[in-house]
């Protein structure tokens, strides 16, 4: 790794700027640049044997997710094969990733954003298949500290266990950056947790698309987000926790929250989230956006809420918890028959038992913000005051609706 020169001469782009290249020097001592730009500087440089990979630092403008991140080239005898790879989200975030190491399929690297202890901390990789890498998970206390560390390299020891060294600006030290060596007696195991499944709509198991999904540790800090692909698919990987809980939302969906123990997803190939959409719930009536009910009455002269009336009740208890956002109207009407005064005094007690009803069993008082009888004031035909109807028409007047103010307004 050095400075981009030519003939000796240093080399700058039009700001100014002169960038840090890798080259190599063969057996033969023979000088070759492999990877230079005159305003992208190359870090950390490590050329993995196995998979004929240059791993490096950089920071291009065009393809990073924020920062320094970490790429690789295929190569072949020393050749570059291929354009710089960017090690992608697992690996790369909006902050500062450097100093590349693989040793039996694990990528080390250090990160000054992930779940760390302060500075830049030391994670491991697991290196899959297709080359592509696993979550990062922290190497803990020791390895890392409150300051910055990196640098970090390992090999096998005579006694089946691990030696290596990294850098660190920790407390304690001679200077600045000092190099720090430690021994292992046994190689550690790093465990994941891996989830993957689906986002679905359990009325219709059809799929959803992008769909927010955070997982939080057992003292609910985030550990990851990201969003199911656009059929619904979805994979996880968070490191080894006994306690997760996963949220999951899409706008015009229901939350889907769930606590699982690393015990529970130990053997689970399938973890599928079910997320209810708005729609499937609320109808439009009468110019309003409604709950989705069947339709209940009370018996004449009476308020008292019936087994027919508290079924249908305990269906909004379940929507409205799903969807703790709507602002609910509760409204009662009667027929034209009897008095108005009555008509008004019996469809008031109806609306305020439907909403004592509700409180009781849970929903809170902020989700209710009216509750009107409106008497005989709305009937939806043509049977008012002195005109002769049969039951039948006057039964299509006697009703009670939970309405959802907001609805339109929320989607």
């Amino acid at each position: 790794m050095l400075s981009n020169e030519k003939n000796g001469e240093m080399l700058y782009d039009e700001k100014g700027k002169n960038a840090l290249s890798i080259a190599e020097v063969d057996r033969n001592n023979r000088f070759n640049f492999i990877l230079k730009h005159l305003s992208t500087s190359f870090y950390y440089p490590f050329y993995d044997a196995n998979s004929q990979r240059l791993y490096f630092a950089a920071n291009f403008e065009d393809s990073s997710y924020g920062g320094t991140d970490i790429y690789y080239v295929n190569t072949s005898n020393g050749q570059i094969m291929s354009a710089p790879i960017n090690l992608g989200p697992r690996v790369n975030t909006p902050g500062n990733e450097i100093s590349p190491f693989v040793f039996e399929n694990g990528l080390y690297f250090s990160s000054d954003v992930f779940y760390g202890y302060g500075g830049m901390d030391i994670y491991k990789s697991n290196l899959k298949a297709d080359g592509s890498a696993g979550v990062p998970i922290n190497l803990g206390k020791g390895i890392n500290s409150a300051k910055d560390d990196f640098g970090f390299i390992v090999k096998n020891n005579t006694t089946g266990g691990l030696e290596g060294y990294f850098s660190s600006n920790r407390d304690g030290g001679k200077g600045k950056d000092d190099i720090y060596g430690f021994t292992v007696a046994e190689k550690p195991k790093l465990n994941t947790i891996v989830l993957q499944g689906k986002t679905l709509n359990p009325l219709t198991n059809i799929r959803i698309g992008n769909v927010a999904i955070k997982v939080l540790d057992q003292n609910n800090k985030v550990i990851k987000e990201l969003e199911s692909a656009e059929d619904g698919s979805y994979e996880i990987e968070v490191p080894w926790q006994e306690k997760i809980t996963i949220i999951a939302s899409k706008k015009k969906y229901s939350l889907f929250r769930q606590f699982y123990t690393a015990e529970e997803l130990k053997n689970k190939k399938q973890t599928p989230i079910y997320l209810d959409f708005a729609d499937d719930f609320v109808v439009e009536k009468e110019g309003k956006s409604m709950l989705k009910l069947n339709k209940f009455i009370f018996k004449t002269k009476s308020s008292k809420l019936t087994p027919d009336i508290i079924k249908e009740l305990d269906k909004a208890i379940t929507i409205i918890k799903k969807f703790p956002e709507f602002n609910l109207q509760i409204e009662s009407h009667t027929d034209s028959k009897g008095g108005s005064s009555s008509n008004f005094r019996i469809s008031q007690a109806r609306a305020d038992n439907i909403k004592k009803y509700l409180l009781n069993n849970g929903i809170p008082s902020k989700n209710i913000l009216y509750t009107i009888g409106y008497g005989e004031d709305h009937v939806l035909n043509k049977c008012v005051n002195g005109v002769y109807c049969i039951d039948y028409f006057h039964a299509e007047n006697r009703r009670c609706n939970i309405v959802v103010l907001n609805y339109k307004e929320l989607y």
